[in-house]
């Protein structure tokens, strides 16, 4: 198997990998619970053995140093196929169901069986954890996969490209390295599940892509996620949480908090509570945080220049005779609801904080948006916590924390709305990758002959009692 360069890729060269992945599904091997644990254990040595040139891929690529890259991406990448690969054989066997009355005797039940040829779109932000990880979903479902990762990483990209094929049955699996135009070649092979992590914008394209063929689609896309503070919290826990999930990665993740709700009361002691734990988060790191490329740190400093609110911390932009152009942790109070900050997915280290007078005027302003990808509370308030769960809609939701729900792999992982469509992580992912596909086993006999026309009068009043 070779990874193939955009250059190098025309119609032809996607049409012969998929049509190459579809030849090794045909021969049935990657339905082997063995085949498939191999797979995931080939992940997870990857991810051990050649952790330092991924940590270097991602020095080169977002500027993250060697601890964060095994926080953000390597840690979760191997708990996640070492926790697949552990309940595989429980999540592979059939489930018996009860039948009615009607359908007796016989037997039911439904089973999963892979779908085929998975396209896995990744990003650039966590290029290794989120390309890696529904990986790990399609392969324990029993696919053959083709990847294409982000051109925004290429450094991370051309290593994938590298590695994966000496890690896995290179048979089933194809890296396709390249632009947009990369994976619409893809999509316009018609694989049998296209699973895209990025924006709202590159997710509509990716469905569009996938319409003429009915592509299946899994979107995990972003969106504005909120915080809500309510005057009952522990200040200091929600400053340290807040500030150190909004560092991560220099604000460049789906799940970041975008903007705090905090009670009036409250506000100007958690203001001051992020600035301190901010400045000794940073206390041993450069004054601004990276950003991935020029055109990122465009679009953020285009936010900061218009959004009528008051810059309380940082606020500081380089783009000059630096390795990469880069951004203080900012935060912006007050900023005008309709602004761009307020409107746009922020990607960055600038976090807005507006004040609320209650929990109520909190729900109204979040349920008038666009439904995001997690939302935070931090409350002591039981009551507060189930009237979030009850009155909102998010694809997420943690309770005095943030982003952690990302790590468990017994829950879902998804968006809802404009954040997503489909969710994975676990045992969610291995059954999103697969098709659940039901069976009726009825004997031969009885074969009661009121079942057959023609019907009779008595027969149609017995098979209406009966169906």
């Amino acid at each position: 198997m070779t990874a193939v360069a955009s250059e190098k890729t025309g119609t032809a060269s996607a049409a012969d990998e998929v049509a190459r992945l579809r030849a090794t599904f045909a021969s049935g091997r990657t339905r082997d619970i063995w085949w498939r644990k191999r797979q995931l254990a080939g992940i997870e040595k990857l991810i051990e053995e050649r952790e330092a040139d991924l940590a270097g891929a991602l020095a080169a690529d977002l500027g993250r140093d060697a601890h964060m890259a095994w926080f953000g991406d390597f840690a979760s990448t191997a708990a996640e196929a070492a926790y697949a690969r552990k309940h595989l054989k429980k999540w592979m066997r059939r489930r018996r169901t009860s039948l009615p009355l009607s359908m007796q005797p016989g037997r039911g039940f439904y089973q999963y069986e892979p779908l085929g040829v998975v396209l896995v779109i990744g990003p650039w932000n966590y290029p290794v954890y989120l390309t890696l990880g529904p990986m790990i979903g399609a392969l324990a479902a029993g696919n053959v996969v083709a990847v294409k990762p982000s051109e925004h990483a290429p450094a991370t990209s051309a290593l994938l490209a590298r590695l994966l094929p000496l890690y896995l049955d290179s048979d089933a699996i194809a890296v396709l390295e390249g632009d947009a135009g990369v994976t619409q070649e893809l999509l316009a092979q018609g694989v049998d599940m296209a699973f895209f992590t990025g924006g709202p914008e590159i997710g509509k394209k990716v469905m569009e892509a996938a319409a003429p063929h009915l592509t299946p689609v899994i979107l995990e896309l972003g969106g504005k996620s909120p915080v809500i503070v309510l005057d009952d919290a522990d200040l200091d826990v929600a400053a340290r949480r807040i500030a150190m999930v909004k560092l991560l990665n220099s604000g460049q993740t789906c799940i970041a908090p975008d903007y705090v709700l905090v009670q009036e009361s409250v506000k100007d002691k958690l203001l001051a509570k992020i600035a301190e734990t901010v400045t000794a988060f940073q206390r041993e790191e450069p004054a601004a945080q990276p950003i991935v490329n020029t055109r990122q740190f465009d679009r953020l400093s285009r936010l900061l220049s218009s959004h009528g609110g008051r810059v309380a911390l940082g606020g500081g932009t380089s783009s000059e005779g630096a390795a990469r152009p880069a951004i203080e942790p900012t935060v912006v109070v007050d900023p005008l609801p309709d602004s761009d900050l307020m409107t746009e997915e922020i990607f960055g280290p600038i976090l807005p904080v507006l004040p609320i007078k209650s929990l109520d005027e909190a729900i109204t302003f979040i349920n008038a948006r666009d439904k995001p990808l997690a939302l935070y509370l931090f409350s002591s308030s039981s009551k507060a916590r189930e009237r979030v769960l009850a009155e909102t809609s998010s694809g997420g939701v943690v309770i005095n924390h943030l982003a952690m729900h990302v790590l468990v792999p017994q829950l879902p992982f998804g968006g809802v709305g404009t954040s997503g469509m489909g969710a994975y992580h676990g045992e969610w992912g291995f059954q999103a990758l697969s098709h659940r596909k039901s069976v009726l086993s009825k004997p031969a006999k009885p074969d009661p002959s009121l079942m057959y026309p023609p019907y009779t009068e008595t027969a149609k009043k017995i098979m209406r009692k009966l169906l």
